[in-house]
C-alpha cells in the first residue's frame, strides 16, 4: 500500500484460480482457509484497490518466468513495485523466484519488495500448514492468532433432519466442503446473516447420538426467529468449547446443549478483535487486541 500511494497507482493483489495444487491433483482436494470470497473480503478490509484474478491451467504453469514478468507483470498490469513473499515461484519448472524478480525489475525498471516470513512469539514460521493443523485439532485461538483475524466458513443453508427444532434448539445446517479439517466438535460462533452479526452455538460432526452420518455444521443462533433456508451465511469460530460426545438420551443431551449455550454466551460477551482486520471482517466492536 505504502509503495502504491507513493507512486500514486492503485494496489492490486494477484492471485490465481483455481488453486494450482486443483490442477496438478484434481483428484486430492485442497482444503481452502480462503476461499475466492473470504479471499476478496480480506483483501478489501486491508485496503487494496482490487484483485487481478489470473486462471491457473496447465498451460499457463508451463509459460516461462521471463514471460510471465513480461505478459503478466508489465504488458497487462503495467507495474511500477511488486511486493511478493519469499517464498514465491512462478514460471516453468517454478524457476522465477523472488531474487529471479528483483534482477527483473532491476533490468526493466520496477522495483521489488520481498516479505520475509511472519513468525509468531515464539520465533516460529507463520504458515498454512500450522493453520490447517491448529484448525484440526480444535486449536481454534492458535488458529486466529496465526492468521490475525478469526477464521470463517461459508456455506448454504440446507434442510436437515429437523431434530434441533424438536430439542428446542433449532439449528441452520451447511454442508462444508469434505475436504474441510476442522476438528469435530462444539464451538461458539458468530454467524453473518443479511450483513448483521448474530452470537450462537455450532456443532460441527456427525452427530453420534442419532446417525453418526456425513460431516455437517449445525449452527444454533441465540435470541432469533426467521427463516434461514437457503440462506448463505458464514460462521465465524470464536472458541472451541468441547469434542463431540453420544448421549444416551434426548434430556442429557438438552442439559448438555443449555451448558454449551451458556459457555458460548459467555465467551462471545468478552470477545475482542484481535486488530483491525478481524474487526472489519467480523463485525467486532472496540479497539485493540485480545479475547
Amino acid at each position: 500500500m505504502a509503495q502504491a500511494q507513493k507512486a500514486g497507482v492503485p494496489a492490486y493483489a494477484l492471485t490465481f484460480e483455481p488453486h494450482p495444487r486443483s490442477v496438478f491433483a484434481p483428484d486430492t482436494p485442497v482444503f481452502r482457509l480462503t476461499p475466492p470470497a473470504q479471499k476478496a473480503r480480506i483483501i478489501e478490509a486491508m485496503g487494496l484497490d482490487a484483485i487481478v484474478s489470473v486462471p491457473f491451467t496447465r498451460a499457463f504453469a508451463g509459460i516461462e518466468a521471463e514471460a510471465f514478468v513480461t505478459d503478466i507483470l508489465q504488458a497487462r498490469l503495467g507495474i511500477c513495485h511488486a511486493v511478493t513473499g519469499y517464498d514465491f515461484h512462478f514460471g516453468r519448472a517454478r524457476r522465477g523466484t523472488p531474487e529471479f524478480l528483483s534482477e527483473a525489475g532491476a533490468a526493466d525498471g520496477f522495483g521489488v519488495t520481498i516479505v520475509a516470513a511472519e513468525t509468531d512469539e515464539s520465533d516460529t514460521a507463520v504458515s498454512s500448514s500450522r493453520i490447517r493443523a491448529a484448525l484440526a485439532e480444535g486449536d481454534i485461538v492458535l488458529a486466529n492468532a496465526l492468521l490475525g483475524y478469526r477464521w470463517s466458513v461459508e456455506a448454504k443453508v440446507r434442510h436437515g433432519e429437523k431434530r434441533g427444532r424438536d430439542l428446542g434448539y433449532p439449528t441452520a445446517n451447511l454442508a462444508l466442503p469434505a475436504e474441510t479439517q476442522l476438528a469435530h466438535g462444539i464451538y461458539a460462533v458468530r454467524t453473518c446473516v443479511d450483513g448483521r452479526w448474530i452470537d450462537g452455538v455450532a456443532s460441527f460432526g456427525r452427530r453420534p447420538t442419532f446417525d453418526n452420518g456425513a460431516p455437517l455444521l449445525e449452527v444454533f443462533l441465540f435470541d432469533f426467529s426467521g427463516d434461514l433456508y437457503g440462506k448463505q451465511l458464514r460462521v465465524m469460530l470464536a472458541a472451541y468449547l468441547r469434542p463431540e460426545l453420544r448421549f444416551d438420551s434426548a434430556d442429557a443431551l438438552i442439559a448438555q446443549m443449555d451448558r454449551d449455550s451458556a459457555e458460548a454466551r459467555a465467551a462471545l460477551a468478552s470477545l475482542n478483535p484481535l486488530g483491525p482486520l478481524d474487526r472489519t471482517l467480523n463485525g467486532l466492536p472496540g479497539e485493540g487486541a485480545g479475547g
